[in-house]
């Protein structure tokens, strides 16, 4: 089958979440699917074999997968997602040291819940955007637990940079500057504090000034900066803020997740019901259903590092490969009744790789994100905590556009909190159209 002559780019751009099942429907439903993308070959997988190649690396890689608009503003230049081989189970052994350890997940978890009680009365009597809120409280925690804690006024200011670098990076225009501006000056600020911690260099001003460093030892800070490749050699001071950027702008984005949360409290109001009386278990389900049920990752790309067969098939080596995510979520062949938001399809067991918001794989030597136990783990902290918080929905347009990457409802949802009472356990989702 010949690669399609027609360019796929825009059209990706202009349909969003739902580009990808649309051309596998103008397809019959298949597999595998060839197009182009920014002028490349490229082929389109789905189904759960198609999640099993994507994480083989002796058939798959990421060096040179990843577009440079993508590099620039999300991921940055030399980051762990472009590597391949021996360097990547390196550099992901810091990551995962860091991130899969019940120490570093509890260090974390606990830093946001406790920014989040420090948050919530201040919203008391006046309207919110609960993603700008959730945003600034998951920056203030992360940067208190990577070891370089911020005042409270710049915790706003990082978020705000972080969600720049998500929310522009498959975009064009104004919204991809932007993102390129908030990377390029938060990468800036993290270099100068890690040749601060090695000792080089004029102590650096702004939010990551070094007097604020904080615990230093044990930090992602001190490991980040510490690092060493297989050549010996540490992390070049830019790379290290890229890959310190790489634990900070994902925990934000986690606002993604938590303003999807609050949108299904607010249309399934016995979910809230559900999650104050649960326990556990059931935050854990219905955090798993609100990252499978909402769109978040569109698709994942990588590369053929040999000549494939898939589907049956030939792929040549090079293709550029892209996993369906959004539509492997919603695939009836996999899920039952996929558009329904039913967290009890979670109840009583962990999902494996039919649910893969932020990859699949084994996370510890794979291209899984290290950081999903973080995401879950805090999630379960927020849902509840949502739960609980005493507020009404006023009138807004609450739509979650497909056509838009990534996607979030218009509004960011506004909130109106009233008077929270002492016990947490005491109040109940309240919100009203």
């Amino acid at each position: 089958m010949s690669v399609p002559l027609t360019d796929s780019t825009f059209s990706l751009l202009a349909h969003g979440y739902a580009w990808a099942p649309a051309l596998r429907r103008h397809h019959d439903g298949a597999d595998l699917v060839r197009t182009r993308l920014m002028g490349r070959p490229a082929a389109l997988l789905h189904g759960r074999e198609a999640v099993a190649l994507f994480y083989d690396e002796d058939r798959v890689q990421r060096h040179g997968a990843v577009p440079v608009p993508v590099l620039d503003t999300l991921f940055g230049r030399g980051a762990v997602h472009t590597l391949d081989g021996i360097p990547h189970r390196v550099r992901k052994r810091m990551f995962t040291s860091l991130l899969m350890t019940p120490d570093g997940i509890s260090g974390l978890t606990d830093r946001v819940e406790r920014c989040w009680q420090d948050a919530v009365p201040t919203w008391e009597d006046r309207r919110v955007v609960l993603f700008d809120e959730v945003a600034a409280v998951l920056a203030r925690a992360v940067c208190d637990w990577v070891g370089l804690p911020v005042p409270d006024d710049a915790a706003p200011e990082i978020a705000e940079d972080c969600v720049a670098m998500v929310d522009g990076f498959a975009a064009a225009g104004p919204r991809h500057r932007r993102a390129r501006h908030a990377r390029e000056r938060q990468e800036d600020a993290l270099a100068r504090a890690v040749e601060d911690v090695r000792g080089h260099g004029p102590h650096p001003d702004g939010p990551f000034a070094p007097s604020r460093h904080a615990a230093l030892a044990g930090s992602p800070l001190e490991a980040v900066a510490a690092h060493r490749g297989p050549d010996g050699a540490l992390l070049d001071p830019r790379t290290a803020a890229v890959e310190l950027l790489n634990i900070i702008r994902p925990t934000v984005a986690i606002a993604w997740f938590a303003v999807f949360a609050a949108h299904a409290l607010h249309r399934h109001p016995v979910r809230g019901e559900e999650l104050l009386t649960g326990g556990p278990a059931q935050a854990r389900a219905f955090v798993h259903e609100v990252r499978r049920f909402y769109p978040f990752v569109p698709l994942l790309g990588a590369a053929a590092a040999r000549d494939l067969t898939f589907a049956g098939s030939g792929v040549p080596a090079g293709t550029l490969l892209l996993l369906d995510v959004y539509g492997h979520h919603h695939d009836p062949d996999l899920w039952q009744a996929p558009y329904h938001f039913d967290p009890g399809r979670f109840l009583g067991r962990e999902p494996g790789d039919e649910l893969i918001p932020q990859g699949g794989g084994d996370a510890r030597t794979g291209h899984r994100c290290p950081g999903e136990d973080i995401t879950v783990s805090l999630l379960s902290v927020l849902a509840p905590a949502l739960a609980e918080l005493r507020f009404a929905v006023p009138q807004q347009d609450l739509s979650i556009p497909l056509s838009r990457i990534p996607t979030r409802p218009r509004s960011g949802f506004v909130i109106e909190t009233a008077h929270q009472p002492r016990s947490h356990h005491a109040s109940r989702f309240h919100s009203q159209a």
